[in-house]
C-alpha cells in the first residue's frame, strides 16, 4: 500500500509541474496578450478597471519574453500601488517613473 501511495503522490507531483511549466512567449507574442488586457482599460479607469485589467496582465508576467519581463512587471506593480485605499506617495514617484519607461519599452518593442 505504502508503494502504491508513493507512486501516486509522485504522479501527482509530476503533473503539477508540468501543468504549471508554461513555455515562454516570445516578444510579439507577449506585445499581444499585453496589448488585448491593456485594450479593455478606459481612459478614466477606475479602481475596479485597473484591478481588472492588472489580473488580466498577471498570468502573463510569469511566460513573458526575456525583453518584455520587465515592462510587464513594472506595470503590474505600479497598478497593485495605485489601487491601495492610501498608495504611499514616494513609492508611486518611483513606480511611475518606472510606468512610463515601460510604456516607452513597449512602445518600441511592439509597435516599432
Amino acid at each position: 500500500m505504502k508503494k502504491l501511495t508513493t507512486v501516486l503522490i509522485a504522479a501527482g507531483l509530476l503533473a503539477t509541474a508540468s501543468a504549471c511549466s508554461s513555455p515562454q512567449l516570445t516578444t510579439a507574442e507577449t506585445c499581444d496578450r499585453v496589448g488585448v488586457a491593456v485594450a479593455s482599460l478606459p481612459s478614466n479607469a477606475s479602481k475596479t478597471a485597473t484591478i481588472r485589467v492588472a489580473n488580466a496582465i498577471r498570468p502573463i508576467e510569469p511566460v513573458a519574453s526575456n525583453e518584455m519581463k520587465p515592462v510587464v512587471t513594472a506595470i503590474l506593480e505600479y497598478s497593485d500601488e495605485l489601487v491601495k485605499e492610501s498608495p504611499d506617495e514616494n513609492k508611486m514617484g518611483e513606480l511611475s517613473a518606472a510606468y512610463q519607461e515601460a510604456g516607452t519599452k513597449y512602445g518600441e518593442l511592439c509597435r516599432g
